[in-house]
């Protein structure tokens, strides 16, 4: 039988010859990953179940990113029974202060997660690590518990839509634009409890940082998981980061997609979601005189050092537009030692933006970035539905590392490619 890229790997997680779409399988996980928001919750039932060890101490990761530094003695109280956990589980990779960054970006630093593995994360953006050419998804606290206990989960195998790319990106165009196109195109729930698989000669082009924020925002077209094939960039970055032998799975030819979709790289602009949905998308260019009173350029999506490149570059000898906020949260703890030392964070400084320890803040109205009543924020995170960021009758607008910046710079939602 033809498989799909996905199917493999579910497969061989799951001690099978094939799946098909539709069958439930129990498979072996090779991750299983909470943050200080989703352990907590996982705590009752992992105990309920009678549990007193995890599994594996070296495959149940914890990192404390959503709500650290402490914004609050609840956060504060949610961060001690996290610690407590680890502790008592002695987990070895558990990530704090000092050490934690956010989590989708940290895992692949780190080279805690490989290709060809299986990943559940009680988190819905741990679909990341399919740019790595691993079948990864979120879940439910009470299923990340089972997999905490038993190594295992119980999967409904998802079909396939294969999105064929080619030519490259032009200037200022990344893999933040190529996934809100596509989500603009599909809708929101485009891809309902699909797997995403990204393929053609147009994905070499593709650096590991766009492939990372593509696969990130797979859940946001509905998608169960977003993946990309193994090549020389994934097998580049996957022997920088980490020594943990890998498995590389290959799509069958012939193998039975329920959609193809076709799309050029070099058709694609900057482009931005409006609120109040990451399905609301249209070309920057298109936007006029929508006046922005906070930026924030970082998250799980885009806080890598490439992003930080971006930005510096377009406020690099320019200032903040008067009476917006500029935040800039590197995404790990590394990413911020390098720019500090690519002297990023000085120009970030310098045009008028502040720096953030590496944190999910503002992302989800967590903390350092809460929008007020009648704010609107332009952002390089992954959602805006209402409220998202702070006050219901707060504004998000998605958009690449490129448009937040030049958007800085003027005060208002600009196409890079305009100043």
């Amino acid at each position: 039988m033809k498989m799909t890229l996905s199917e493999k790997i579910l497969a061989a997680h799951a001690g099978l010859e094939f799946v098909k779409p539709g069958e439930l399988i129990e498979a072996s996980v090779d991750i299983a990953l909470a943050n200080d928001i989703t352990l907590p919750l996982a705590l009752k039932p992992f105990k309920e179940a009678g549990g007193v060890r995890v599994f594996d101490n070296s495959k149940v990761v914890v990192v404390l990113d959503h709500f650290n530094p402490a914004q609050s003695i609840d956060s504060a109280m949610m961060l001690s029974k996290c610690r407590d956990f680890a502790k008592e589980m002695k987990l070895i990779n558990f990530f704090d202060l000092g050490a934690m960054g956010i989590e989708h970006a940290l895992l692949p630093e780190q080279g805690i997660v490989r290709p060809g593995d299986l990943i559940v994360g009680a988190d819905s953006h741990t679909c990341t690590y399919g740019a790595l050419s691993a079948f990864s998804t979120g879940v439910g606290s009470t299923d990340f518990a089972a997999a905490m206990l038993t190594g295992k989960c119980w999967f409904k195998v998802p079909e396939s839509m294969k999105f064929t790319l080619s030519g490259t990106f032009g200037k200022w165009v990344s893999g933040k634009d190529l996934i809100l196109k596509i989500i603009g195109d599909i809708g929101v729930d485009g891809a309902l409890y699909r797997a995403m698989e990204f393929s053609g000669a147009g994905v070499s082009s593709l650096t590991m940082a766009d492939r990372l924020t593509v696969a990130n925002m797979a859940v946001e077209a509905g998608a169960k998981n977003g993946i990309f094939p193994f090549d020389s960039v994934t097998k580049t970055y996957a022997d920088e980061h980490g020594s943990r032998p890998y498995n590389i799975y290959i799509s069958d030819d012939g193998a039975q997609y329920c959609a193809e979709i076709s799309i050029k790289l070099d058709s694609i602009e900057p482009m931005v979601a409006l609120p109040f949905s990451p399905e609301n998308v249209r070309p920057a260019s298109e936007v006029k005189d929508m006046k922005v009173d906070q930026v924030v350029i970082g998250s799980c999506t885009n806080g890598r050092i490439e992003d930080l490149r971006v930005a510096a570059s377009i406020l690099k000898a320019r200032k903040v537009a008067k009476g917006v906020r500029l935040i800039v949260l590197p995404a790990t703890q590394n990413v911020m030692v390098a720019a500090i030392r690519e002297g990023l964070l000085e120009t970030i400084i310098d045009s008028g933006g502040i720096v953030s320890t590496p944190t999910c803040g503002p992302c989800l109205g967590g903390h350092m970035g809460i929008l007020a009543r009648g704010e609107r924020a332009i952002s390089t995170t992954n959602r805006n539905f209402v409220g998202r960021m702070g006050h219901p009758e707060s504004e998000v607008v998605l958009s690449s590392p490129a448009v937040a910046a030049a958007s800085a710079i003027t005060g208002i939602v600009t196409d890079p490619g305009k100043i």
